[in-house]
């Protein structure tokens, strides 16, 4: 089996929960000793996975260029992954054309015109309706989903409404959490009395994250520390922008630290995490990863969403800001709570992620995606039509970049 992905951008599996997601799933069809090819149109980065390291052959691809009709034509994978729906934008129409018996699947990370409608929302001070996804936005990643043969869905909010809203075929669409491995031994990681401190990560440049960080640094820290004088607040994530690192203070303990080398590491050091996400979608690397280093969390409904099922969670979950500065301080100085949150952790990463579970589920389902990969195209007549007219207007835009750049070079 050859399998290509069509990366948005090169796998950074410590910057951001996208990029773990995106190496979760290479090491799943690594392990099917399947031929594996990465490529993508983003310029690369210091940060990024060399994956000739783990025999996946990276090259990068041009957009609007006939050079990738000659690469898919050539290569004729038996599987393509378009990672997010801008790449099955650009190359969906190409792959349909110069490799039309290969599987297309779109890998959403999250719905991503579901955050943007939650923060459309947000900034006009109202509750989400799901009349917000009927944006340009909405209208572009829904009309992506319906022309591939399947969807990875990590969320099963996101599944469900997919399917219950917006007529995706159940055939068509696959939930499929963090592929995990076993959890650690509590035991073995960090006690109480050994951490200190409080913890957000995230990437900056997740529109999401910077609202968290301007949350904790308006509304949120002044009231714990004010409770708690001798703790900290340490705020991490790749990319920061000056407006982030401006906010680091070291009287008020408030302390803009930056790129992390190694994430798990810091959070283990942390007594809490808090993450006071008022917008969103998916589900969050930062709050998993917190799980498996025994750090309880602090978090809101959008944060906690599709993450624990009916389990309990191994923190807080509130929307009301006083409340959660409440909870912060309480479970700060609570060995007894927090051990038993701890555990709640272990719990949902044992339940709901575990790598050997998922990856045996994903593979199944590729396998008999493909062998029924043309009765499932004929029986889906939405998909059909949008493929019809969304991608030849695509096409067609995209060839006529492509002619207006050969002009421009000449």
């Amino acid at each position: 089996m050859h399998l290509l992905v069509i990366g948005y951008v090169w796998p950074e599996p410590n910057s951001s929960a996208a990029g773990s997601r995106m190496m979760q799933l290479l090491d799943c069809f690594y392990k099917q000793q399947w031929q594996l090819s990465f490529a993508s149109p983003a310029q690369q980065t210091e940060h990024m996975v060399d994956l000739s390291e783990l025999g996946i052959e990276a090259e990068h691809i041009e957009l609007n260029n006939a050079s990738f009709d000659r690469y898919i034509a050539d290569k004729k994978p038996d599987i393509v992954v378009f990672d997010r729906f801008m790449m099955e934008e650009q190359f969906g129409w190409r792959v349909e054309k110069f490799s039309p018996d290969s599987l297309r699947v779109l890998n959403t990370e999250d719905l991503h015109s579901l955050r943007q409608a939650r923060h459309t929302a947000l900034k006009q001070n109202r509750d989400f309706v799901i009349e917000d996804l009927y944006s340009d936005h909405g209208i572009r990643e829904i009309a992506a989903i319906h022309r591939c043969d399947l969807t990875l869905m990590i969320s099963e909010v996101e599944t469900e409404l997919l399917i219950d809203k917006f007529h995706v075929p159940e055939s068509h669409v696959f939930h499929l959490p963090f592929m995990l491995p076993e959890p650690q031994d509590t035991n073995t990681l960090l006690s109480f009395e050994a951490r200190q401190h409080f913890i957000s990560i995230g990437n900056f440049r997740h529109a999401p994250n910077w609202d968290a960080v301007l949350q904790l640094k308006t509304e949120i820290w002044p009231k714990i520390r004010q409770r708690l004088p001798k703790a900290e607040m340490h705020i991490y994530g790749a990319y920061p922008p000056p407006k982030a690192t401006q906010l680091h203070n070291a009287k008020e303990g408030f302390l803009v630290k930056g790129w992390a080398e190694n994430a798990q590491s810091v959070i283990q050091q942390a007594r809490l995490c808090l993450a006071p996400l008022r917008f969103g979608a998916g589900i969050k690397g930062k709050l998993v990863e917190a799980m498996q280093m025994g750090t309880p969390s602090i978090t809101t409904s959008v944060g906690a969403e599709s993450m624990h099922g009916e389990l309990p969670w191994n923190g807080v979950i509130t929307d009301d800001m006083e409340t959660f500065v409440d909870a912060a301080v309480s479970l700060y100085e609570d060995k007894t709570s927090w051990l038993l949150m701890q555990q709640n952790g272990n719990r949902i990463l044992q339940d709901r992620y575990q790598a050997d579970e998922w990856q045996a589920k994903l593979i199944n389902r590729l396998t008999l995606q493909t062998q029924l990969r043309e009765s499932l195209r004929k029986k889906h007549f939405l998909g059909l039509m949008l493929r019809h007219h969304s991608l030849k207007s695509t096409q067609y835009m995209s060839q006529w970049i492509e002619l207006k750049n050969t002009a421009v070079e000449k």
